[in-house]
This record gives C-alpha cells, structure tokens and sequence, in this order.
C-alpha cells in the first residue's frame, strides 16, 4: 500500500477505531448488548444523524470501506481458532447431522423465502448465508468469493443484524411458554441465533451450561463456512469460465480462485486451534483481535445504511428476514429437542 493510499484511507479507519472504543464501553457497561452489534449501531446512527453523516460519506468513506471489506476478511480468518474439532465432535454423529440439516435447510428456506419477496438474488445468497451460518461474517465471505459489490451487502448486514438482536430479545422470553430445560435452550440458541456474540447474549440468560452447549452448536454451523464458501467458490469459477470461453481472448483471464486465500486461513486456524499447540494467552489475544477487526468491519458496513434509503426500498426485505428468522427458529427448535431428548 503506498503512503498516498495509506493518507486517504486512515480517516476512515480512525474513525472505525473510536466508534468501535465506544461499543467495547457500553459492552462493558450493558453485558447483555453485544460489541459487534453494538458496532453495527453505531454504524448506522453516524451514517444518520446529520453532523456525522457528511463526514462517513465523505472522507471517512475510503477507510470505512476498506475496513468493510479487507479487516472482515481479516475477522474471519481469526474467527477459526474459535472452532475445535474435539468439541464439535462431542456433540455426537446425531448432533452433527442435525445441525448440518438445519443449516441446509436454513439457507434453501431463506433462499427461497427472498426470492418469493422479489428480492434480487445475490442479496438473496447472503442473507441466505448470512442467516443460516455465522451472520456478517459468513455475509462478508460470501460476497468475497462471489465478487458481489460490497456496497450490496450492506443491506444483509443490516437484516442479520436486526434478526439477531431480534432473538436476544425473544428467545429468552420463550423458554417458559416452551418448557424448555436449559440444555434444550442452549441448543436452540446455539442452532437459530446468527451471530457468535448474539448467541452469547442470548444462552447466557439461562446459565452457564446452555452457554456452554450453545457455544459448541454455534461453532459446529462456522465450521460450515468453508465448505459452502467453497462450493460457491467453485460453481463461480465454472460460470466464470463458461462466459469467458465464448469470448475473444483468454478464457482464463480473471478466473476467480477455487477457494479464497482467507478461506484457506479460516481452515488453516481451526486446524491451528485444533491441534492444541495454542496456549490460552494466544487464543485470548487473537479472540481479542478478531473482535477489533470484526468490529471495525461492522462499523464500516453500517455506516454506509442510509435509513431512509432502507425504508424506501428494504420493506420487502424487512420482511422476508423476517419470515426467514421464524423459519430458522422453528428449525433450530425442532433440532434442539431432538439433540436432547
């Protein structure tokens, strides 16, 4: 990156830093609101409130962009030392083919559900992701090996975002009415909530050991990202390769890579974390630099939402998120009661 480069992007990514500082403190303060939603927020209300919109439009804009699109990519590679193969495997072979189920289905239901809304479908692929995997930053992967703009995932991070604050909300409020024991609420957490944090701040209103299991569910759906990134990976590359072949030129001249180097990564850090070679002060430390760069991503994603824009031509998409996080709910129920039963 040369200094030129460098000079215009900083405003942007300073700004990122404070209002990311801003969401720790209220984390801290307010355990419950989670920091990456709280990013998100943040986002949102400086792309809005006159004195702060100019300035995220304008010359904070080139660094709140990098940071949308390279520190989410950053986040999500580190988000694989999350992940142990051991833990996941404890679950049990049921558990596991449950869980894969619920995602399959997640992402074809809410695919579905997002076309039937007339929604476009690119924006259709990542809030299917998005929902179905590991919220903004299944989104971000998503659009990364789709070559889908950034600017079009701002509104999917916004649904996952809401939907997700959405359950934290609810879900606790159902425990009751459901008779669920707190390891079937931890699954169910673990299995319908998008987010890692939003799962955190949901299972930990039921203690300790729904926290525990919901964890352990959730990372066995991030685990997932790299084989469906994967896939998309590979069914773009053929379509890339198809259109090109019936053009002059080089049919292999810009043929996007089968797998993204920050896919290889996320893999690379979930066998990193899995070997055991990590001691806890380096899990602790890169947990801590993933929620910096996750965060400033976020950031950086919501503050390009202009809420009069999203009201204007979102209420479609308002409400198949909607209808796709009920869907994923009563999924993530059904196979909750099944896990531990």
């Amino acid at each position: 990156m040369t200094h030129q480069n460098f000079t215009r992007i900083l405003p942007g990514l300073l700004t990122a830093v404070v209002a990311l500082a801003f969401a720790f403190a209220i984390h801290s303060a307010v355990p419950a609101l989670p920091a990456m939603t709280l990013a998100v927020v943040l986002g949102l209300l400086a792309a809005n409130i006159p004195g702060t919109a100019v300035w995220t439009a304008g010359r904070a804009r080139p660094g709140l962009d990098f940071a949308g699109k390279h520190l989410m990519r950053g986040g999500i590679v580190l988000l694989g030392l999350k992940v142990s193969l051991s833990d996941v495997l404890g679950l049990g072979w049921l558990a596991l083919l449950l869980i894969t189920a619920v995602v399959v289905a997640s992402f074809a239901g809410t695919y579905g559900i997002s076309r039937l809304f007339r929604l476009p479908a690119d924006t259709a692929l990542l809030i299917a992701t998005g929902f179905s995997i590991c919220g903004a930053s299944a989104i971000g992967a998503m659009a990364a090996v789709r070559r889908i703009s950034h600017r079009d995932t701002v509104l999917p991070v916004a649904l996952v975002t809401l939907c997700g604050t959405l359950a934290i909300g609810v879900l606790p409020l159902l425990v009751h009415p459901l008779q669920l024991g707190t390891e079937a609420f931890g699954a169910w957490t673990g299995a319908s909530v998008h987010d890692v944090g939003q799962v955190v701040a949901t299972a930990q209103t039921a203690g300790p050991a729904a926290l525990a299991l919901a964890v352990v569910v959730k990372l066995t759906r991030v685990i997932l990202l790299a084989p469906m990134v994967a896939m998309a990976g590979a069914e773009q590359r053929i379509r890339h390769r198809r259109e090109a072949g019936g053009r002059a030129g080089s049919p292999a001249a810009g043929t996007p890579p089968l797998v993204p180097l920050f896919v290889v990564g996320f893999i690379v850090m979930v066998a990193l974390r899995s070997s055991g070679w990590l001691s806890a002060g380096w899990l602790e430390a890169a947990a801590g630099l993933q929620d910096v760069l996750l965060g400033a991503a976020l950031f950086g994603l919501g503050s390009a939402v202009r809420i009069r824009t999203l009201l204007h031509t979102g209420a479609r998409a308002v409400l198949a998120a909607l209808a796709a996080w009920l869907l994923i709910a009563v999924l993530g129920l059904a196979a909750a009661l099944l896990m531990v039963q």
